[in-house]
């Protein structure tokens, strides 16, 4: 896959999800570290989100880092909008600054 196709494939990931999640390994079985810690972030705030494996395929594991221009995954996408990687995520959590911007999106959560 070219640049311009991975592209259009993580534009159309985020515009068709409210919540998405470059990551490594799957939301039930992530890969390392940092995606489970994001994994039990979302889970725990009980947010609905798509979680995309980058280890199946390298094109989009670099293809993200150069869309985002953010050299590290696990990143996280709300409602089209880059949101950072572990540490921003995690830090934003602890400050309530993530459950403020999914409220003011009006994320669904899984309860919706």
């Amino acid at each position: 896959m070219n640049d311009a196709t991975v592209h259009e494939r993580i534009r159309h990931d985020i515009d068709e999800n409210e919540v998405v999640l470059y990551m490594k390994g799957t939301p039930v079985f992530p890969q390392c570290g940092f995606s489970a810690t994001v994994v039990g972030v979302l889970s725990h705030l009980g947010i609905k989100f798509k979680g995309i494996d980058v280890l199946q395929d390298p094109g989009l594991r670099q293809g993200v880092k150069e869309y985002s221009s953010w050299p590290t995954v696990p990143q996280l996408y709300v409602k089209g909008e880059f949101v950072g990687g572990c540490d921003i995520v995690r830090e934003m959590f602890e400050t309530g600054e993530l459950q403020q911007m999914f409220q003011e999106k009006a994320v669904a959560t899984a309860d919706a």
